[in-house]
């Protein structure tokens, strides 16, 4: 049996990443009862909007489910880490700032720990500190991003070499031929977020919708740099606002207000893409329908076996 399904107990090597203030309990279920691993963003949410979002997880599947907390993001760790010992959340997805007094809280309630990391020296510092997967993603991965912007196909080897826990591949990846790509890399499954807003059960917008759909390969922005602060957006008339406010000088204060939790939720829940922006991976391009979420799970691992089957072939 694969290793990241046996320890998370899960059917398919295959986790759905937090989503920041857009996460719902719909496409978190909807993916933990196709098999995979289904995943509620925390964000900025207050702690009764995430308690109402595990609610009506709970309530769709019986399956596991996880919880992602950007550490330096949520106003409100102690009152999600609260959440998850009182609801019995299985699996903890950390990102976006130093975990190591996080861990040994969640480690004493049998919780297992995902640790999202963009270099090796990050992953082999999780390791130490007790995380059980480790979660590489690469800066082609939409929202975001590290600001060493290692890419997933060189990021995945390096870190594979370097630590003894499951990693996981995360940033460019929507089908079985990537699963199978990065699997023959050392990884043992993946995460995904941008083919996961063009499913039937992901509740967003239409126009965040066909927008994924109609990307080109070249239809992302990374915005950011000039404050440290790298973030990969889908193109729209927002995001060159963004980009010419960069080119005037933006302040990291200003930077923050302009690319908050309120206007992701703009862009993709109301479907204003001048007023907010959307969040989209560089796999985008490649992203041309509208499954179900169980079709899409299927679909990913048999092409994969079937690309891997293939290989061996050639190889022989």
């Amino acid at each position: 049996m694969n290793q990241l399904c046996e320890m998370l107990g899960i059917q398919y090597p295959i986790i759905q990443g937090g989503m920041g203030n857009i996460s719902n309990a719909v496409l978190t279920a909807s993916v933990s009862n196709a098999g995979g691993l289904g995943t509620l963003g925390v964000g900025t949410l207050n702690p009764d909007e995430v308690e109402g979002m595990i609610k009506e997880a709970l309530k769709l599947t019986e399956k596991p489910i996880a919880l992602n907390i950007p550490i330096n993001v949520t106003p409100y760790l102690q009152e999600i880490i609260n959440l998850i010992i009182s609801y019995k959340i299985p699996v903890v997805s950390l990102s976006a700032g130093n975990p190591s007094k996080i861990i040994p809280i969640l480690k004493e309630k049998q919780v297992k720990i995902l640790s999202v990391v963009g270099t090796t020296k990050q992953a082999v510092k999780a390791e130490k500190l007790g995380v059980d997967i480790i979660v590489a993603e690469g800066y082609e991965a939409a929202g975001i991003n590290s600001t060493f912007e290692s890419t997933t196909i060189t990021l995945i080897p390096q870190i594979v070499d370097r630590v003894s826990i499951p990693v996981v591949a995360a940033g460019g990846i929507a089908d079985g031929r990537g699963l199978a790509a990065v699997l023959m890399l050392g990884a043992c499954g993946i995460q995904m977020g941008t083919r996961f807003i063009a499913t039937k059960e992901a509740p967003f917008h239409d126009h965040y919708k066909q927008r994924v759909i109609d990307a080109s390969d070249i239809d992302t922005r990374i915005v950011g740099r000039s404050v440290g602060k790298i973030r990969r957006l889908l193109h729209t008339p927002s995001v060159d606002s963004l980009i010419d406010l960069e080119k005037k000088g933006v302040s990291l204060e200003e930077f923050e207000e302009v690319t908050s939790e309120r206007h992701h939720k703009i862009g993709a829940l109301e479907g204003d893409l001048r007023s907010g922006f959307i969040n989209g991976g560089q796999i985008s391009g490649l992203i041309s329908d509208l499954p179900t979420v169980e079709n899409l799970l299927e679909g990913i691992i048999s092409d994969a076996k079937s690309r891997i089957s293939l290989m061996n072939k050639k190889m022989k």
